[in-house]
């Protein structure tokens, strides 16, 4: 009987999905989101940084490549169209020279001698206080980062005061009372400049090479030493070679952080004309040359980003130094013996003149009529206390009794408080997602965007964002003058600080409390706030303490964005520099560094962190 093979019947045609299975699908979906909104916390914060980070620099692109309003008869073209004017004024004009290329050979000759001077004076101090038997390393250790908490601009109305010729009109200063004649070169320009911020910069270079110094192990040198080498060839061949990571950084960050400070070379540099990019782009902007703004401001950028980009590469270059200590590793303390004690002396100098003589001569610039004459009648307290002076017709009062100073000082603290606790959890909210995300692109994006305001100087930031939100853009409104725009700023430009303490917190948290907390019914928020947040309160804190730190001294970031109605510390002793009354100038920074020295010692005792052993690093 034959059998005969039949087709197999058709598949049946697979059930098409109803409207009602697809929403149901959607819901179910949005339900697991909002149970685990990681990523789409991921993706807001992604967006948000976009927003705030890169388009301003995008409309700093854009501002130096369109005809701004009011200057369509120069550039023979209407406003808002494509344009080479503002690069040809700032690059090949007969005024490119004042604009630009002045400004940039400065900032160049500033900038190599800071980091000479930084790099000498704190290597030293560095190599004093970590590899050798000097008396009080432990006290040298902490006293000689004391700079750093300082504003820049601390040292340069200190120099002035000290050095002032009758150049700049004024009060004279201390040499000219006692009847020395200071030349140009040394009360203003590239001297006093280069002085002033190596003094406050060379804490940088002391933190970078302390840290490296003791983690070298000495008996590399001592194996040397074993083989023949002297105590130079064992520094040349064996030290040096494991300092060049940190010189690269120190050199390379030095550099950066020249490019974008403003208060030093505003106020040593103005007398004798003496610009740099950072001044030469306040001018412009307040000349209302937005376009050429526009130009130096990219190119301050593109410098910063060059310089980070650069140390980012030599960093990991940093593996072919690594030395691998054991058991035996060992921190000898090179023996001074007669030399301990003038080493010593030679340090306590530096703390002395990097701190004690700058605060001693505003101090003291504060209480006299006439800086420098130590008569009893010459003493005074009206520059402090008085209610009325007479001759200072723009600032009629002392600063105590100031309506002035209680409303900046409030603004400060306000604003700048604001602005670190914003950073704090933002960058605590970096690492939850960087560390908790199941897309690691989704991690990576964040990781890179929320470093981004680490390359761009602080003077350029702040022209970004004057450009982006000066005038009204779709939905945002016109922020300019307004209480959310410097907090907003104050938070962004310190969020690379923030989110790398986030992320590095994260890291070392595992998931399994979370997990055990998912079982027992916690929902999301519930977990934050009962499990993440008391176990990375450290964390926390300190991304919310060292944006506070910086916030109050800092002056490049604020400077075009304050107005009268928003005025700070810091924007309110440069105005009293302009207006020319010193002693109210001086008495208003010691204000901030005092402010700076407790918030510094409350940081240190809420983080039991030591400034010495990386705190602000």
């Amino acid at each position: 009987m034959a059998v005969i093979d039949r087709p197999a019947p058709p598949a049946p045609p697979p059930p098409t999905q109803t409207p009602a299975s697809r929403w149901g699908r959607i819901r179910y979906r949005a339900r697991v989101l909002l149970a685990e909104p990681t990523t789409l916390i991921g993706i807001a914060l992604v967006l948000i940084f976009g927003y705030l980070v890169i388009a301003p620099l995008v409309a700093i692109v854009s501002d130096a490549a369109r005809v701004q309003f009011g200057d369509d008869s120069r550039a023979g073209a209407p406003a808002g169209s494509l344009t080479g004017y503002y690069l040809w004024r700032v690059f090949r004009s007969p005024i490119s020279a004042s604009l630009f290329w002045e400004p940039l050979s400065h900032t160049v000759v500033v900038g190599l001698g800071v980091v000479v001077f930084a790099v000498v004076l704190g290597g030293s101090m560095a190599w004093l206080v970590t590899r050798t038997n000097v008396p009080g390393r432990k006290f040298l250790a902490g006293a000689l980062v004391v700079p750093y908490m300082l504003p820049s601009w601390t040292f340069a109305l200190a120099w002035l005061t000290l050095f002032k010729n009758g150049r700049s009109g004024g009060t004279p200063g201390f040499l000219e009372t006692w009847g020395v004649q200071t030349p140009d070169w040394l009360a203003y320009g590239a001297v006093p400049i280069i002085v002033t911020l190596g003094l406050h910069y060379y804490p940088f270079v002391f933190l970078l090479f302390g840290n490296a110094l003791r983690r070298i192990d000495s008996q590399l040198e001592e194996s040397a030493r074993v083989l023949g080498a002297n105590r130079r060839q064992g520094m040349r061949h064996v030290v040096l070679p494991l300092l060049l990571p940190s010189l690269s950084s120190a050199v390379l960050l030095v550099l950066g952080r020249v490019l974008g400070t403003f208060g030093t070379p505003y106020i040593l540099g103005l007398p004798t004309d003496y610009a740099m990019l950072s001044t030469s782009l306040y001018r412009s902007i307040h000349t209302r040359a937005p376009g050429v703004a526009a130009v130096i401001a990219a190119v301050i950028v593109l410098l910063g980003v060059l310089v980070v980009l650069i140390d980012m590469r030599l960093v990991r270059e940093q593996r072919r130094f690594v030395t691998i200590g054991g058991k035996g590793s060992m921190d000898r303390a090179t023996d001074l013996r007669r030399w301990r004690w003038p080493a010593y002396g030679l340090a306590m100098a530096v703390f002395v003149t990097s701190v004690v003589v700058p605060l001693v001569t505003l101090a003291l610039s504060t209480v006299t009529y006439a800086p420098g004459v130590f008569r009893a009648d010459n003493f005074t307290l009206k520059f402090w206390t008085a209610k009325s002076i007479p001759e200072a017709v723009g600032f009629p009062h002392g600063l105590l009794r100031s309506d002035d100073l209680y409303e900046a000082m409030w603004n400060s603290l306000r604003i700048v408080g604001m602005a670190a606790l914003v950073c704090g959890l933002v960058g605590l909210m970096v690492g939850y997602v960087v560390a908790r995300s199941p897309s690691r692109r989704l991690s990576g994006t964040l990781r890179q965007v929320s470093f981004l305001p680490y390359l761009v100087p602080g003077i350029a930031f702040a022209a970004a964002y004057l450009t982006l939100f000066a005038v009204p853009r779709g939905p945002i409104p016109a922020l300019y003058g307004t209480t959310l725009l410097l907090v907003v700023v104050m938070a962004i430009t310190h969020l690379p600080y923030s989110s790398r303490s986030g992320i590095s917190a994260m890291m070392q948290l595992g998931r399994e409390p979370e997990e055990a907390a998912q079982v027992a019914g916690a929902g999301w928020l519930t977990r934050l706030r009962r499990i993440v947040l008391p176990i990375q309160k450290g964390a926390l804190t300190t991304g919310v303490l060292l944006p506070f730190i910086s916030g109050l001294k800092e002056l490049s970031i604020v400077i075009m964005l304050t107005t009268a109605s928003t005025p700070l510390l810091t924007t309110l002793s440069i105005n009293l520099v302009d207006f020319g009354y010193r002693q109210q100038a001086n008495a208003a920074v010691l204000i901030i560094a005092a402010l700076s020295f407790t918030v510094t010692y409350l940081a240190q005792r809420a983080t039991r962190s030591n400034l010495a052993t990386g705190l602000g690093g």
